[in-house]
């Protein structure tokens, strides 16, 4: 997470009617390639995390008045935005009465799709068996491994308890390690 001189910065900048602008550019400097990342690990292709972290910056221009957190809480508030926009994007890709983890073989297509493009071979693997487990425990693993929060930020993000998260992360790895074990020829 950024550092809390810069976070405070943000938020006054934010607050002020004359300098909102300016701190949202910076707030956008200072996040946006770890939120573009983390949208990416969730909803797999460039194209939607472009547009998920363009909706989620709208989101967060429109709602910077209702913040009324401190500079420690302000990535976390960021996240959890980016999540919900992410999440969100997934769920329009779903018929209405589906699950959402029935979106994944969807993200497995654009992800075989791209591989062509970008990634080499291992991560690539990683990456299919994120796609195997439900959104849960993939969302919990990608803010744990790839975004390396603690279990009280990614609490503060999704509202689950640490136990709940611990939990789900513990699930993630092991039938990724199964996954990988029985897929590791193909790299």
């Amino acid at each position: 997470m950024e550092s809390p001189d810069t976070d405070s910065r943000i938020i006054r900048m934010l607050r002020s009617e004359s300098m909102k602008e300016n701190g949202f550019r910076l707030l956008t400097k200072t996040y946006g390639e770890r939120l573009y990342w983390h949208i990416r690990r969730i909803v797999i292709s460039h194209d939607d995390a472009e547009d998920v972290l363009q909706e989620t910056f709208i989101q967060i221009f429109t709602k910077s008045a209702t913040f009324k957190g401190n500079a420690e809480q302000l990535a976390a508030w960021l996240y959890r935005i980016a999540l919900n926009e992410a999440l969100m994007h997934l769920r329009r890709q779903t018929h209405f009465f589906q699950s959402i983890d029935d979106v994944n073989p969807l993200l497995l297509e654009k992800l075989e799709a791209a591989e062509t493009h970008d990634g080499d071979a291992a991560e690539r693997l990683l990456q299919k068996a994120l796609l195997q487990l439900p959104t849960t425990q993939r969302t919990t693993f990608i803010m744990r491994y790839y975004d390396e929060m603690t279990y009280e930020q990614m609490a503060a993000i999704t509202g689950k308890s640490i136990g709940t998260l611990k939990t789900n992360y513990h699930y993630a790895t092991e039938r990724i390690k199964q996954y990988i074990q029985a897929h590791h020829d193909s790299i």
